[in-house]
């Protein structure tokens, strides 16, 4: 028996043989011991500049079940510290919500 922590939507996906899913490395929730596992580089001036994902993907080639999540708990405190260092008008604001529409955040 196992215990294992993922958040977000979990989405169970079936590869076939030969099939081939490559995904950001923090979304690998589990997959079975049929799937090949690898960490490529990611190719390209555009996907490492735009590609938002960091520089190495994973690679799992089927046959086999993976479990993905979408979002990796990285992604959710990147996410909390983001939300918590804004100063929103809001709070503690006469206006209350009002304020955000003149200040252009919302």
């Amino acid at each position: 028996m196992a215990f294992l922590h993922a958040g977000g939507y979990i989405v169970e996906k079936t590869l076939n043989a030969g099939e081939v899913l490559k995904i950001d490395t923090g979304c690998v929730v589990a997959y079975t011991p049929t799937m090949q596992f690898d960490i490529e580089f990611v190719k390209g001036v555009k996907n490492f500049l735009f590609g938002g994902e960091g520089l190495f993907f994973a690679r799992l080639q089927g046959p086999g079940k993976v479990w993905i999540q979408s979002l990796p708990i990285s992604r959710l405190a990147g996410r909390i510290v983001a939300y918590g260092t804004y100063k929103r008008k809001e709070e503690g604001s006469v206006l209350g919500g009002l304020g955000n529409l003149f200040d252009g955040k919302e």
